[in-house]
């Protein structure tokens, strides 16, 4: 199958014969390698694209617009071919997310697979262990789930208040720099980060139980144990922590390497390479797609300037 630059040359070489038509030029290539996925599967197959690495400046996180492009991603596919969502995402809501899983998981139950090709983090791997399955490459990510709000991680505020809260008690002279630093807190706001941590620690805890480790004797044991790996905000450092196959399975996560079968491996990354050319060279900064080629897709608004 075509690697990075064997796509890139496909959609070149088109857009030269066809100069006019250069977005359906990278549509339609796109459209091929994600409808050749589902041939060699057998399943659906929904996309589920985030810009964020070429077009960092905007937010294209997980949020309930995506919903529309998931209801409409969904229609008319046959239902009883379960599903499998490629993800490329930094994340994005815990309500909206909670919502999509909440619909996908009506519509498909529990026969849905993850495929991340390169990167599903935070919200991304909430979905990711909503699935029955994770299927990773070698190269691929996922991250830890603690949430944040507002772009603070709401562990690190507890954290920090915890840390304040000793360091006044043995040592009186401490109240005027930590005062600086707490009185910047929101009322309420330390209430909020708790029960947001509670929220998603507590979602991802039943999706496993119910559906990754449904079968097992001892899932509520196994979901536990991986929520408390992903949610370590002390452990991780930091929310952008890349986790990689080997230790997902170490957690117990069910995840399998496309390398092991080398003509999914192919499939995938093509689709990948397609939609990451169509996220860098056009206007696109989020796609949602499925095999059938219906595409909800999200661009920046391009301004024109004429000369008086």
């Amino acid at each position: 199958m075509p690697n990075w630059n064997d796509v890139l040359r496909e959609i070149q070489t088109s857009q030269s014969e066809h100069l006019l038509q250069a977005q359906s030029t990278v549509d339609s290539v796109r459209r091929k390698y994600l409808k050749a996925l589902h041939e060699y599967t057998g399943r659906n197959v929904i996309a589920y694209y985030s810009g964020f690495l070429s077009k960092a400046e905007i937010d294209s996180g997980i949020n309930d617009e995506d919903k529309n492009g998931i209801l409409m991603a969904v229609h008319q596919l046959d239902r009883s071919k379960g599903l499998d969502i490629v993800l490329h995402t930094p994340g994005g809501g815990i309500a909206a997310t909670h919502s999509i899983v909440d619909y996908l998981r009506q519509m498909f139950d529990k026969d849905i697979r993850a495929i991340v090709p390169q990167i599903a983090m935070s919200a991304g791997t909430i979905i990711a262990c909503s699935c029955k399955k994770i299927l990773m490459a070698k190269h691929s990510n996922l991250g830890p789930i603690d949430p944040h709000l507002r772009g603070i991680p709401a562990n690190g505020v507890l954290l920090e208040f915890k840390r304040a809260c000793e360091e006044v008690k043995q040592d009186k002279s401490r109240i005027p720099i930590w005062q600086s630093i707490i009185s910047q807190y929101r009322p309420t706001f330390l209430s909020q980060c708790e029960n947001a941590i509670k929220w998603s620690n507590k979602f991802v805890e039943e999706q496993l139980t119910t559906v990754m480790f449904e079968s097992k004797p001892d899932a509520n044991k196994k979901a536990k144990g991986v929520v408390e790996n992903l949610s370590n905000y002390e452990e991780n450092k930091t929310h952008d922590r890349h986790i990689h196959f080997q230790e997902c399975l170490e957690m117990g996560l069910n995840v399998d390497l496309i390398e092991d079968d080398p003509k999914l491996q192919d499939l995938v990354l093509t689709v990948h390479h397609c939609y990451m050319h169509s996220l860098m060279n056009t206007q696109s900064y989020k796609m949602i797609e499925n095999h059938l080629g219906l595409a909800f897709v999200k661009q920046q608004a391009v301004i024109m300037q004429r000369q008086p």
